[in-house]
């Protein structure tokens, strides 16, 4: 179970402002967390909070295949990133580095900057606590959820080939 607050954008918010290309030649996961967000929201490293979410509207993740925007995001503490649609390719680096990724439009629809969320990813629901609504998501396919769980696809084949020896 996930919980957090909820720190709202709006729509096609892309890698560029997730990840400003100034940084790009950054390779340390604290580094990136540092900056994230910092081009559409100077105050999110201040206002989020280990375990917070980020809910946005349609295309999030836009723009270039850079794999710094999930991983600064995931490191920032993020728990997951609700939206009512994702750039095809920014949802498959957030599964390869292990960031839940959920479509929930109608949540979306409703959830506030600063509301109170409970997610549960096995059982594909979102509890706005604030609000006393609750809303479901599809949940990933078995292969994904090892990929999460193992904290993205590079832990899980270290682990798997770890167990092998």
């Amino acid at each position: 179970m996930l919980r957090g607050k909820a720190h709202k954008f709006g729509k096609n918010v892309d890698t560029d402002v997730i990840i400003p290309a100034r940084y790009l030649n950054v390779s340390d996961p604290d580094e990136l967390a540092s900056h994230c967000m910092e081009d559409i929201d100077p105050e999110f490293k201040t206002r989020m909070k280990s375990g917070d979410f980020i809910v946005a509207l349609e295309n999030f993740g836009c723009g270039s295949s850079r794999e710094h925007a999930p991983i600064a995001i995931k490191q920032s503490g993020v728990s997951a990133v609700i939206a009512k649609s994702f750039a095809r390719i920014f949802f498959r680096n957030a599964i390869n580095v292990g960031l839940p990724l959920l479509v929930a439009p109608e949540a979306v629809s409703e959830i506030d900057d600063g509301d109170e969320l409970e997610v549960d990813l096995k059982g594909g629901y979102i509890n706005d606590l604030t609000k006393g609504k609750e809303y479901a998501f599809n949940s990933y396919p078995d292969f994904m959820v090892k990929i999460i769980s193992a904290g993205g696809y590079k832990s899980m084949v270290k682990k798997e080939l770890s167990e092998k020896v």
